[in-house]
């Protein structure tokens, strides 16, 4: 509601790909749009001159909004983002969101923690800067307690899980990859860890795709049977109607 009524008062709002329409939507007719949407390996607006657009934004006297999907401050660069205002003496206010590992899973009916399968959760980018190797702990990663919940990482689920193995994770530990979460286009499937590359590539997913990977995942077996009875029924309302005779 805080976010809500700020994009009200907004003269500018500067928003990332990842917006929905239906956010887009309750932003007043009169105010400026600016995309600064980034794809992978396509970056547009690099993120230096999207810091410098805040501030040039701010300093015209403009009323900016700066509008981005899930929390800004968890694999969003709102960070970098807000330093940059801080050493430009711009005044600026967080209103934080709920981040897609939350979101996500519980959408899907899985939880991230329960009590005798997970004591804590690791959120982890699926990408390094500038496309570099991924560099992980991967044998801390390995641990059987902790659920992984993998950001943007698609492109390398592949070696994520390849090097979990290899470090001592079990193969056929519960691994889910969740697409569009939260949203009316969710999709999602249930697999092992071993699995989990080939089944998501199969899946061919369209957007953003989010991985978990622990025991809590066997949950959804209970936790996610309303989920699953919705997505179908709505991809049988997709079906085109079959014919009734008399």
């Amino acid at each position: 509601m805080k976010a809500h009524r700020l994009l009200q008062a907004a003269e500018v709002v500067v928003y990332d790909r990842l917006v929905s329409a239906e956010i887009l939507a309750l932003i007043p007719a009169g105010a400026t749009l600016i995309s600064v949407g980034k794809q992978p390996h396509n970056h547009p607006i690099p993120q230096p001159e999207i810091n410098q657009l805040l501030v040039r934004l701010a300093r015209a006297g403009r009323n900016v909004v700066r509008l981005k999907g899930g929390d800004p401050y968890v694999f969003g660069r709102g960070s970098e983002e807000a330093i940059t205002l801080v050493e430009n003496n711009v005044p600026f206010e967080v209103v934080p969101g709920i981040t897609s590992a939350s979101a996500c899973s519980a959408s899907v009916g899985m939880p991230l923690t329960h009590r005798g399968l997970a004591t804590g959760v690791r959120y982890l980018t699926g990408h390094c800067r500038e496309d570099s190797e991924l560099d992980f702990d991967w044998q801390g990663l390995a641990d059987p307690s902790t659920t992984l919940v993998i950001y943007m990482g698609m492109a390398n689920v592949e070696q994520i899980t390849e090097n979990l193995i290899k470090h001592g994770a079990d193969p056929k530990l519960p691994a889910a990859a969740i697409n569009n979460g939260s949203t009316p286009a969710q999709r999602h499937v249930v697999s092992s860890l071993e699995k989990l590359a080939g089944d998501a590539k199969a899946a061919e997913f369209n957007g953003p795709v989010l991985f978990v990977v622990g025991q809590v995942v066997a949950l959804h077996a209970i936790l996610g049977v309303q989920v699953d009875a919705n997505q179908d029924q709505a991809q049988d309302d997709e079906q085109p109607n079959s014919a009734v005779g008399s």
